[in-house]
């Protein structure tokens, strides 16, 4: 009996080690196939090379940038200016004028900028030498083009500025005498195209295709060569190609097509010519990465075999192991909160056969290295432009070897195994101090770790780590984990391999413990990962629907204590916040618009015709409300939640204004998130609105108090333009019918209120509910990684579980296409594409697969209100429900086979399933058990 027990309890393991496992039979090429570890502070990716190892990390607080006002002084005398030219259907003019005097301020003098500028331009475009037919390149390095997400990927990382481009081609005899015309597809951002040393062609701006005429008397027999010198001021640089099937980097007579033309090589040789443009003015800061570590490994005289790398996500261990020459070498690597380290174990069969060069080193073009000791090495990274450094420390120890410390590397030779601890940390206290110094608290953190074991440590970490994975169970059915991860991405199918699904979940609970602790700042767009100094959209957060999907899966998957980041987050935007209501509106309370930083930011950025958008705040401050449904914790919403909600809804209560024509409340100016432009009483923003007064009265009931500002709310309420059903059936998305049915724009925004809000439901209004799904059907399936992940959810609160799946099943298409094109999906390493990669659709999918199966929003606990018909036998474990409940789900041939409900207070329990009710009085504590049709 005893061995049938620990049969049962290995196979029990094993089953689950498999189903939470990431794994591979090569190593990382891309940085998307590489694996993430973290703790919330530090982040680091792993390659898993074998004579190379690189692993890439991260620390939280290094960003560009530095403590300032972004607020625009002024700019409230133009409010009304806008408001009246958005009535009177001007929103050009009133764009206009929003770009001019109503934006956040950047941090560079803009006309001071373009002085510098020119004077640069001047300097550089005053040396064409490198443009010169018969010019030697033998030493330039080489580069394939077109770079679809900047020559930054390519090795030119952190490079603003001046290069240039060389390539040639071969005239045909037949085009001698004959004018010719070459096509390039988009340059980033300016480029000056030469042709055998002669000037044909100048052209700035991203979204232009270089078209360029060759007059024939530039033209020469035989070899020909082409220059480009490329300018890019900031950000992404280089050749973008075409999104598009138009044939680019193609020369052809001007009597003919592209696709007859002869090909430019697509390598190219390439040289900087001057890396130092003036800064860049910037709205807002851009997360940095922190560094790299190599670990360089002798090559071996057998190729390397039996070669695997994956993550256990149970254990957040990432690891690598391989055969080589006789011996089998295992790699682990982790990134702990107890002893906040990242730490890497090396060990072999055979003893004395580890023996490598560790090798630290940054993108960062300002850096400094400093021995510490015989087994320490130390770096130090400046920000460019910025107010924030950066401190690593790296510790080494190795049994039986010897350890040298070196100018820039720690090499080891002959040891029986070794580890490496490795700290950070940066000069950054909050948003208005730098004054830390990184170097003493790295110190500290190497002092308490580098007398531990890695098995003392790896220990602690597990069990501080399970702490949080093990709130949660999922089993959805078949697996098909024996195939490596990128292989059973390739193969996904629900039917064959609905265990995928599962994966994803709990590797989105993985990535939300590894990016946001209690403590840390809240994850941004990559949540705690970025290898690039000039990241997508800045890594920084954004607050019209990005950051928000973020936390959707927190309280729901049993992680509600990792959404407390988003709410010291929130805390501090009211503070910044109040200064741009005040500025920006002449407003009370506080206001944050589309995007913010670690400084804090809320004025607009970017362009008015999306930057300027109220709805920030008011959607953010509805993560506390429902984290108080989720817990019922009283002191949580006396003392954090309900001052933020009364605080930003006194700005909505004062900013309000009343459309002429309907004499509704409006909120003006605004935008439904980057669709339509500047304008007067967007839907998203008036549900919102109406969603956040509501609440706000009801939390002023539960504390007793503020019953005036309650009342005031409630006479309000009914005022606010409410939703509108629009001539082609579908729920309005501005205040006006004006909706086009052909667009399938990636924002949903005025779904809002079916989800995540709950300002439309089929219990208080059906027929707002089908326009809405109207609308869900105009838009369309497809759309970027996280507007997949929102319509998962959305068709799950339509009950619609099928349609949810045919969501799910698009989140996890292979985002690398034929010739690695990218598409909204899923990347080797399970990290969501947008693309590129953003971690928002990784939360909003997993959030929308426990929506299928446990819904609480409207007062009771609907069971499988959206199970997905080809989803026929599962279990989820640990699922949480607004009024304090846990809750446990199985089912069975796709009906309810068990359910388990237990309540942390003494309440009224509602449950729904199919139409069989249930209600009694839940007592706090004691768990109550139910089956099939709830008996």
């Amino acid at each position: 009996m005893k061995k049938l027990i620990l049969f049962l309890f290995i196979t029990i393991c094993n089953g689950a080690y498999a189903q939470n496992r990431l794994w591979y039979t090569q190593e990382a090429k891309a940085w998307t196939d590489a694996l993430p570890l973290g703790n919330g502070r530090l982040g680091a990716m792993v390659y898993g090379g074998v004579e190379t190892d690189h692993i890439q990390f991260n620390e939280e607080t290094i960003w560009t940038g530095r403590p300032r006002d972004y607020s625009h002084p002024g700019a409230v005398k133009y409010l009304q200016q806008i408001r009246t030219l958005l009535n009177e259907g001007k929103q050009k003019e009133a764009e206009k004028i929003g770009m001019t005097h109503f934006m956040g301020l950047k941090d560079h003098d803009e006309v001071e900028y373009v002085k510098l500028r020119a004077n640069w331009l001047k300097k550089i475009r005053a040396n064409e030498a490198l443009a010169d037919a018969d010019l030697d390149i033998e030493g330039w390095q080489k580069m394939t083009v077109p770079t679809l997400n900047g020559f930054e990927t390519e090795g030119l990382e952190g490079v603003d500025g001046a290069v240039w481009f060389r390539n040639s081609f071969d005239l045909p005899e037949a085009w001698k005498g004959k004018k010719l015309y070459m096509d390039l597809g988009k340059i980033r951002d300016e480029d000056y195209t030469y042709v055998n040393g002669k000037l044909i062609g100048n052209d700035e701006g991203i979204s232009k295709k270089r078209h360029y005429e060759i007059p024939a008397d530039v033209l020469k027999p035989g070899k020909n060569t082409i220059a480009i010198q490329v300018i890019n001021y900031f950000d992404k640089g280089g050749f973008a190609g075409t999104k598009g099937d138009d044939r680019i980097f193609v020369i052809y007579p001007e009597d003919a097509k592209p696709e007859s033309g002869i090909a430019i090589a697509p390598q190219w040789a390439y040289k900087i010519q001057d890396e130092d443009p003036p800064a860049y003015p910037q709205y807002q800061a851009s997360y940095q990465p922190f560094g790299d570590l190599y670990l360089q490994f002798a090559k071996g005289k057998s190729a390397p075999s039996n070669y695997q790398r994956d993550l256990d996500i149970s254990k957040a261990v990432a690891s690598v192991s391989y055969q080589q020459d006789g011996v089998n070498y295992q790699r682990k690597y982790l990134v702990s909160a107890v002893d906040q380290v990242l730490a890497i174990h090396l060990s072999a069969d055979k003893r004395q056969s580890i023996s490598f060069k560790a090798v630290l080193g940054s993108s960062h073009k300002a850096q400094q290295f400093m021995q510490i000791d015989a087994h320490t090495l130390a770096l130090k990274v400046q920000v460019k432009d910025g107010a924030v450094y950066g401190f690593c420390q790296l510790y080494i120890h190795a049994p039986k070897g010897k350890i040298t410390v070196h100018a820039h590397d720690i090499e080891v030779s002959n040891a029986n195994s070794a580890t490496l601890y490795l700290v950070g940390a940066s000069n950054f206290k909050n948003y208005q101090d730098v004054s830390a110094n990184a170097k003493e608290i790295t110190a500290a953190q190497l002092a308490n770790v580098k007398n531990k074991s890695f098995k003392a440590v790896e220990k602690a970490h597990i069990k501080e780590y399970q702490s949080y994975f093990n709130r949660f169970f999922v089993n959805l059915g078949a697996d098909n984990s024996s195939l490596p991860t990128d292989q059973r991405i390739q193969n996904y199918s629900h039917q064959k391999d609905p265990a995928l699904l599962a994966l994803y979940m709990q590797y989105a609970r993985y990535l939300m413990i590894s990016s946001s602790r209690p403590g840390t700042q809240a994850a941004n767009l990559q949540g705690i990962w970025n290898n690039l100094l000039t990241p997508p959209w800045g890594s920084k957060y954004t607050t019209n629907i990005n950051l928000e999907m973020n936390y959707w899966p927190a309280d729901l998957l049993g992680l509600g204590d990792c959404a407390e980041p988003l709410f010291s987050l929130v805390k501090d935007l009211a503070v910044s916040g109040a200064k741009t209501a005040k500025v920006h509106y002449g407003a009370p309370g506080w206001v944050e618009h589309h995007n913010t930083d670690i400084w804090r930011a809320t004025a607009p950025i970017n362009n008015s015709n999306h930057g300027i958008w109220q709805g920030g705040s008011g959607w953010l401050v509805q993560h506390l409300w429902e984290h108080y449904l989720f817990t019922q914790n009283q002191e949580f919403l006396r003392n954090t939640a309900y001052p933020l909600m009364k605080s930003a809804a006194a700005f909505y209560q004062y900013n309000l204004v009343k459309d002429k024509k309907t004499g509704w409340l409006i909120s003006s100016p605004s935008n439904s998130p980057e669709n339509g432009g500047l304008v007067a009483g967007p839907t998203m923003d008036h549900q919102i609105i109406r969603s956040l007064f509501e609440r706000c009265v009801k939390a002023s009931e539960i504390l007793g108090r503020d019953k005036a500002f309650a009342d005031s709310l409630r006479k309000l309420i009914p005022q606010i333009a409410p939703n509108q059903v629009g001539k082609h059936g579908q729920l309005q998305e501005w205040l006006q019918d004006v909706d086009d049915t052909t667009n399938t724009h990636r924002h949903v925004s005025h779904l809002w209120g079916v989800y995540p809000g709950n300002d439309i439901n089929y219990i208080q209004n059906p027929k707002m509910m089908d326009a809405a799904k109207q609308s869900l059907i105009y838009r369309g399936d497809d759309g970027t990684g996280w507007s997949i992940a929102w319509k998962v959810n959305l068709w799950a609160r339509f009950g619609d579980g099928d349609h949810a799946l045919l969501m799910m099943d698009k989140l996890l298409t292979p985002a690398e296409g034929e010739n690695e094109k990218e598409k909204g999906g899923v990347y080797r390493n399970m990290f969501d594409a947008h693309p590129p990669f953003q971690i928002d659709g990784n939360f909003g999918g997993a959030a929308g697969l426990a929506e299928m199966v446990l819904q609480s929003q409207n007062g009771s606990l609907d069971i499988l209100p959206a199970l997905p018909s080809a989803l026929l036998n599962g279990e989820m474990r640990g699922l949480k429900a607004r009024g304090g409940y846990t809750v446990d789900i199985s089912w069975e041939n796709g009906k309810l086979a068990k359910l388990t409900v237990k309540s942390k207070i003494t309440q009224t329990c509602r449950i729904n399933y199919q139409g069989t009710n249930k209600t009694f009085t839940a007592k706090a504590g004691k768990t109550y058990r139910f089956g099939a049709q709830l008996q």
